[in-house]
């Protein structure tokens, strides 16, 4: 029996990535998953069998972020499979565009907080009656918000910044519940999302790694045991919380 047997966790995002690790270790732990998607059906059906096949629970639900509604049509497609929520990930995101300043266009900056910050809000709102008592909220966050800056990712910065700022006033607003929310903060990790950029690319691999005292780029299931921790009664006394999750990128 797994340390989340009997809890029903959403991982939003949940089909690739950071957030199939996120999925997969959740259900490893007992956990029935949803793993929600936007538009790769395919992926997110990978990531439920391969939960299934190592013993767990899992079910998909599609609803595209960043549109009208979103939220509302998840927890509908979610409802349709689950009554009730134990474990919320606020996982799925984009970086939208890699462009300084002057080049982000106002579509393009609107886009990129719908998705990564307005849909994980109102995703939470409407979560917040499903969601049972002594629950876990876990935002993913980043280290650009931090201590490193980079311009050409400043927008995508500033919807994580705001994720902060709901990470530690949600769990002041919902610890009478006893519901924990924290935010886990990645560096670069090696996923589809930084593909274009990092594989294939031996200067921009062995920059990133040595960006770490640890001397390598992070693994999505760097980050998947750390929001394992979180989901866990372990983690019951750690709330409102920003967890580096970079390999120690900021000393």
């Amino acid at each position: 029996m797994g340390v989340l047997t009997g809890r029903t966790a959403l991982v939003t995002g949940g089909s690739r990535g950071i957030g199939r690790a996120i999925a997969e270790r959740l259900g490893r732990d007992g956990a029935l998953v949803a793993v929600h998607y936007g538009r790769d059906e395919a992926a997110a059906k990978e990531t439920v069998a391969a939960i299934e096949d190592a013993g767990g629970q899992a079910f998909a639900v599609q609803a595209e972020l960043g549109v009208p509604g979103d939220a509302a049509a998840l927890w509908s497609a979610f409802d349709a499979q689950a009554d009730g929520l134990d474990i919320l990930v606020n996982n799925a995101g984009t970086d939208g565009l890699r462009e300084p300043l002057a080049g982000v266009t106002e579509e393009a900056f609107d886009r990129v907080f719908a998705i990564n910050t307005k849909a994980p809000f109102f995703i939470t709102q409407l979560g917040l009656e499903r969601l049972r008592d002594g629950g876990r909220v876990i935002n993913v966050s980043t280290v650009l918000t931090r201590g490193v800056a980079a311009p050409e990712l400043i927008s995508y910065s500033m919807t994580k910044g705001a994720i902060d700022v709901f990470t530690s006033t949600l769990a002041k607003d919902l610890g009478p519940r006893g519901i924990t929310v924290n935010a886990v903060a990645p560096g670069v990790v090696d996923t589809d999302m930084n593909a274009g950029w990092l594989r294939g690319n031996p200067e921009a691999w062995q920059a990133s790694s040595e960006i770490s005292p640890l001397g390598r780029v992070g693994e999505p299931r760097d980050i998947s045991d750390i929001v394992a921790f979180l989901a866990s009664d372990d983690s019951r006394w750690v709330t409102g919380q920003w967890i580096e999750a970079a390999g120690g990128a900021l000393l």
